[in-house]
C-alpha cells in the first residue's frame, strides 16, 4: 500500500438499483461487472468503499418514508421520487450482515476476492453510536441502550421514542450528537455499558472478516468526553481497546474516523489510520487563502493520516459547492496534498445532486465534459509514485514586486522522489497573481530545466542560475494552477526561455 493511496466511494444500493435496471432483474453484488472492477484499479484507486451493504430493517424503512422534512429533501435529490426509492438509511443497521437482497455475506465475499485479485482494498461502514429500532438487541439486551422516562420524553419527543412490544413498552434515546435532534430511525447505544462496548469489540471483529477496513461514523461520539457531555453517562474509552482487539486477528486491518469538532488528533492518537479533513473543505470552501495555507503547515505526523475530500454523500456536491474554476483550484489542493485521497461517486461527472442514503435510486444528470477531462487529468497524475510515496514540502512565495500583495495567493508544494521533482502551484484567489518561489531542490545546476505542466499543455524552460538567484516567477490567473514535472534539459549553461506550448 502507498504512503498516500486513493480511496473511491460507492453508494452500493443506488449503484445495485441501477445494474437492475440494466440488467431486467434484482441485481447483486455477483453482477458487479469485472469491467468496473478493472476500470477502479486502472483509475489508480488503492481502496473501494462500499457505503450501505448492511441489513437495514421495516421500521427504519417506514421512518424514513413518513418524515415530513426528509421527504422533501428527497424530492430535491430526486425530483422524480417514488416511495420504493425510499429504502430507509443505510446507518439504521439491524444486522451487520450484508442484505439479502444484494447477495448476503458469501456475494461479497466473491467481490471482495475480485477485488484483491486487481489490488484493491474493500472498506465497509461501521456505525459505533447507535442501531436501528428493529435490531435484535433491542428484545435481547435492552441495557446495551440508553433508556429514557416519561418526563424525558415529554420533554424532548425528538430525541426520545416509546418501542411498544408484546410485554409492554418501554421508552429509548434516539441515537444523536449533542449538537442537534436525535435521528428518529436509530436508538443510542450505551457506552457506559461495559457489556455493550465487549459486544461491539466482537462486532467490529466479525466485521473485519470480510473487508479489509471501516469508515467509522461519527467516530468522536464514543470518545468518554463527548459521550459523557450529550449523555451524562461516565464511559471508558472504546476506540483504543477496540482497534487493539481487532488487530490480534487482523493486523493489518485498517480504521478511518468520520470525525470533526477538531478531535482529529485524538482519533489518530487512539489508533485510528485515517480522520477525516472537513477543516481543509470548510476553508477552501470559504476561500480564504490564509486559512488554508496555515492548514498545511500542519505536522506531517498529522497530515499523512488525514482523508482529504472535496465532497462525500454528507456533503453537497463539489461542482455545487465550489464554482467552476475553484473547484478545479480545490481540487489540485486538496488531492495533491499528502494524506488519503478521498473521492466520491460521480464527482468526476460533475453531479450536482446528492444522493440521501435514505435513497435506493439517484437522479439523472448530464455529464459536464470539462470537469470529466479535468479528474482524467488529475488521475493520471495521483497514479505517479511522486506522489504516492514522495516527500511533499510547503513552500512559501514571495512578492513579485515591493507593492504587489498577490504573492500571498499562492499555495505552493514542491512534490520529490530521488531524481524526480514536481511543483504544484496554485492561485487561489479570484483575480490574477504574480510571485516567485524559491525552489529548495538539491544540486540545481546551471543548465536549463523543463518545466512541463501536467494538468496543461504548457512547457517553459528556465535556466537553473535564475532559480537559484531569485526562485521562480509565476504568474496565475484567477484560481489559476499549473503542476510542473521539472527536469534538466541539458549540462550546458543557458539563458531562461520563454514559454512553448506542446504541439
Amino acid at each position: 500500500m502507498p504512503t498516500y493511496p486513493s480511496l473511491y466511494q460507492l453508494n452500493t444500493r443506488v449503484y445495485l438499483t441501477a445494474l437492475s435496471q440494466q440488467l431486467g432483474r434484482p441485481a447483486t453484488l455477483d453482477d458487479w461487472p469485472d469491467a468496473e472492477l478493472d476500470a477502479y484499479a486502472k483509475a489508480g484507486f488503492d481502496w473501494i468503499w462500499l457505503l450501505s451493504v448492511w441489513q437495514t430493517g421495516p421500521v427504519g424503512r417506514q421512518v424514513s418514508r413518513s418524515h415530513p422534512g426528509w421527504r422533501e429533501q428527497f424530492l430535491m435529490d430526486l425530483p422524480d421520487l417514488q416511495e420504493a426509492d425510499i429504502g430507509g438509511s443505510g446507518f439504521a443497521i439491524t444486522d451487520y450482515t450484508v442484505a439479502k437482497e444484494w447477495g448476503g455475506n458469501t456475494a461479497l465475499s466473491r467481490l471482495r476476492s475480485r477485488l484483491q485479485a486487481r489490488g484493491l482494498r474493500l472498506m465497509l461502514d461501521f456505525v459505533p453510536n447507535h442501531t436501528a429500532p428493529d435490531h435484535p438487541w433491542v428484545q435481547t439486551h435492552p441495557e446495551f441502550y440508553i433508556a429514557g422516562t416519561e418526563a424525558d420524553l415529554a420533554r424532548e419527543p425528538q430525541n426520545y421514542y416509546r418501542l411498544a412490544s408484546p410485554t409492554g413498552s418501554q421508552i429509548f434515546a434516539h441515537g444523536r450528537d449533542p449538537y442537534f435532534p436525535g435521528w428518529p430511525d436509530t436508538l443510542q447505544l450505551n457506552y457506559g455499558n461495559p457489556q455493550l462496548q465487549a459486544a461491539m469489540r466482537n462486532t467490529l471483529t466479525q466485521i473485519a472478516s470480510q473487508c479489509d477496513g471501516v469508515r467509522c461514523d461519527m467516530a468522536m461520539l464514543v470518545l468518554p468526553e463527548v459521550f459523557e457531555r450529550t449523555w451524562r453517562i461516565a464511559c471508558t474509552p472504546f476506540w483504543e481497546a477496540a482497534i487493539a482487539h481487532v488487530r490480534q486477528t487482523h493486523p493489518e486491518f485498517v480504521f478511518m474516523a468520520e470525525v470533526y469538532w477538531d478531535l482529529e488528533w485524538t482519533l489518530q492518537q487512539q489508533g485510528f489510520d485515517y480522520t477525516y479533513d472537513k477543516r481543509l473543505y470548510d476553508r477552501l470552501e470559504a476561500r480564504n487563502v490564509n486559512s488554508v495555507r496555515d492548514h498545511l503547515r500542519a505536522d506531517m505526523d498529522f497530515q499523512r493520516k488525514l482523508a482529504r475530500f472535496l465532497e462525500n454523500h454528507d456533503e453537497r456536491r463539489a461542482a455545487t459547492a465550489f464554482p467552476p474554476g475553484v473547484h478545479q483550484a480545490a481540487a489540485i489542493i486538496t488531492f495533491l496534498a499528502p494524506g488519503l485521497r478521498f473521492f466520491h461517486q460521480g464527482q468526476f461527472n460533475g453531479r450536482k445532486l446528492r444522493t440521501s442514503v435514505h435513497l435506493l435510486r439517484a437522479a439523472t444528470e448530464p455529464i459536464d465534459p470539462d470537469i470529466q477531462a479535468f479528474y482524467q487529468r488529475l488521475l493520471h497524475c495521483l497514479e505517479k509514485p511522486i506522489v504516492r510515496d514522495g516527500t511533499w514540502q510547503l513552500l512559501d512565495a514571495l512578492p513579485a514586486a515591493g507593492d504587489n500583495p498577490t504573492w500571498n495567493q499562492f499555495i505552493l508544494y514542491l512534490w520529490q522522489q530521488e531524481t524526480a521533482v514536481w511543483l504544484v502551484a496554485i492561485n487561489y484567489a479570484p483575480s490574477q497573481g504574480q510571485c516567485f518561489v524559491p525552489l529548495p531542490i538539491a544540486n540545481l545546476g546551471d543548465q536549463l530545466y523543463e518545466f512541463k505542466d501536467l494538468m496543461g499543455p504548457y512547457r517553459y524552460e528556465r535556466s537553473g542560475g535564475d532559480l537559484r538567484h531569485q526562485g521562480l516567477f509565476l504568474d496565475l490567473p484567477a484560481w489559476g494552477y499549473h503542476v510542473f514535472a521539472i527536469s534538466p534539459l541539458t549540462d550546458t549553461p543557458k539563458a531562461s526561455r520563454s514559454y512553448r506550448p506542446d504541439p
